[in-house]
């Protein structure tokens, strides 16, 4: 494979080893407005097998792992099964395997023991199940894709699980605005597709995206790959439709870019992950398309070296530039392991990921190739790579976005996913390498520099108590003696919701536990979860 070469750079920069795989193929033209509950090629979710039969060892169960006491709920009884069959005819799911499957989280770290998987298809239907719920005191764990990494897409003990997946209906799309209106339920990568043939693009991307649902996504407040060049999406987010935990329709479903009357109530309920509400239907500011996209991988010989070379990055692309990623040889050399992917550089104790997105070939190359001159000149990297035509992008991204499927062949991860400055994002992963020492298998860092967001890696062959307890509080103290957060993007769940203090303050956590209490009395939704326990 030949990598497109620009003009004056060394044939060396441009080598592509013989063996390159392409990381996916985007599906034909959907002409229906219906989306398919379908896996994409290289989710993550196609690799877990969640059952003995398929070789891999039980998943502990969650409140045998965890000293976690279960709150007096009811447990679901005959009437309200037959209640539930009364409101969405076919859709309750008790046979055991196919709940257990929803039972387990895709990293296989967590286990809960739900006998009730329930798959409504409008807000309605899930306006009349919470109803239900509430009166009876049923605790109820909202689920999308189910590719969270902190254990807040699965159930702790018998929770129902209430799954988006037959939510997948796009409701409108309108390609002067490229605001899209469309179910929870509704797959990542599929909407990506959908709205590309309108010349737009999602706001966000992720490499679980073809599994995650956009309602994950918002409940979570997912960051992503995007989210340099597009922000957060507190911002791109304009509106959502939520049932409450008393069965309430919340219909805040605006499409408008300005709108400043009063509380801005969507705030509430995204990143909070099913604890305040289901997000059922998202309104949502979709980006053209960009005509041009360039990606560049390069190899780095240290930190220091890739920092200088986002500073440079910046004060060069500037308006055309879209991601700034980082990954350590570790990750690389357990990509290569255990995924068989080949990288397309020498090898090297850094590597950066640089894409451009703007609407002219011709400038975008130019401003890259100048970029690309300065950076090698000037010793800060050392051997590179560029992709311009689509499949060869993805090709290059894989290597990022594949980088947890990876570490999930490697054994048990403790996984953190935390905010710091950026002058020292790396300093921690040194550190805990010579903290840990034959205690863990790899620790390797990687994320978005262009974010501050550091994704900390910890594998061993099982999980240790001893290894997490050298670990933690170590991680989180040293994260907040940075002023850094705890978590940056994947949110607190049940394994994080522990260490909500280290990032904020006691009054702002005793005011999130009384808007729980305001907006949920009895605790249903999504219990045990996001917020510490109250004793």
């Amino acid at each position: 494979m030949v990598l497109h070469q620009m003009p004056r750079w060394s044939a060396r920069l441009f080598r592509a080893p013989p063996g390159w795989r392409r990381t996916c193929v985007l599906g034909p033209s959907m002409g229906s407005r219906w989306l398919p509950d379908r896996w994409g090629m290289y989710s993550p979710l196609v690799c877990r097998g969640y059952s003995s039969a398929s070789g891999s060892p039980e998943v502990m169960l969650t409140c045998k792992r965890y000293p976690v006491q279960r709150l007096p709920f009811s447990t679901v009884s005959e009437k309200d099964l037959a209640a539930f069959e009364s409101i969405i005819p076919g859709r309750v799911i008790t046979d055991p395997d196919q709940v257990e499957a929803c039972n387990v989280d895709w990293l296989r770290s967590v286990r809960g023991c739900s006998k009730v998987l329930l798959r409504p298809q409008t807000s309605e239907e899930v306006s009349h199940i919470l109803r239900h719920c509430h009166e009876r005191n049923l605790a109820v764990n909202p689920q999308g894709g189910n590719t969270g990494l902190v254990g807040g897409s699965v159930p702790v003990f018998d929770e129902i699980i209430l799954s988006t997946a037959l939510m997948n209906k796009v409701i409108s799309f309108h390609n002067v605005s490229g605001i899209l209106v469309c179910q929870a339920g509704c797959v990542l990568e599929e909407l990506s597709r959908y709205v590309q043939e309108q010349d737009f693009i999602m706001p966000l991307d992720l490499g679980a995206k073809g599994s995650c649902h956009i309602g994950g996504n918002v409940s979570t407040n997912a960051g992503g790959l995007r989210f340099l060049r597009y922000g957060s999406l507190r911002g791109t987010v304009l509106g959502l439709e939520v049932v409450l935990a008393n069965g309430t329709i919340l219909n805040c479903l605006t499409s408008l870019r300005k709108d400043n009357t009063g509380y801005d109530l969507k705030q509430l309920f995204i990143g909070s992950e099913g604890t305040l509400g289901i997000i059922t239907t998202v309104s949502i500011l979709c980006p053209p398309r960009p005509q041009a996209v360039n990606v560049a991988f390069l190899g780095c010989p240290g930190f220091a070296e890739v920092l200088q070379t986002f500073t440079t990055c910046k004060g060069m692309l500037g308006e055309v530039l879209s991601a700034f990623e980082f990954m350590d040889a570790e990750c690389m050399r357990l990509v290569r392991q255990h995924l068989h992917l080949a990288i397309p550089v020498q090898e090297s104790p850094f590597y950066a990921l640089v894409e451009t997105s703007g609407s002219s070939v011709g400038h975008d190359a130019e401003k890259l190739g100048s970029f690309l001159e300065q950076v090698l000149d000037s010793g800060l990297v050392t051997d590179g790579t560029v992709a311009t035509d689509q499949r060869k992008v993805q090709t290059l991204w894989a290597l990022r976005e594949r980088i947890t499927e990876a570490l999930s062949h490697d054994g048990y991860v403790f996984k953190y996913d935390i905010s710091l400055p950026v002058e020292r994002l790396y300093d921690l992963v040194i550190d805990l390498r010579t903290r840990l020492g034959p205690l863990a298998k790899h620790v390797v860092g990687y994320g978005h520099l262009g974010d501050g967001n550091l994704h900390l890696n910890v594998t061993a062959e099982a999980f240790s108590e001893g290894l997490l307890s050298s670990l933690e509080p170590y991680v989180y103290t040293w994260t907040a003696e940075q002023q850094g957060s705890v978590s940056a993007e994947h949110g607190l769940g049940f394994k994080k919701r522990h260490v909500l203090g280290y990032s904020k303050p006691p009054v702002a956590v005793q005011l999130m536990q009384q808007l729980k209490l305001l907006l949920d009395p009895k605790g249903i939704l999504n219990p045990y979860k996001t917020l510490p326990a109250q004793d």
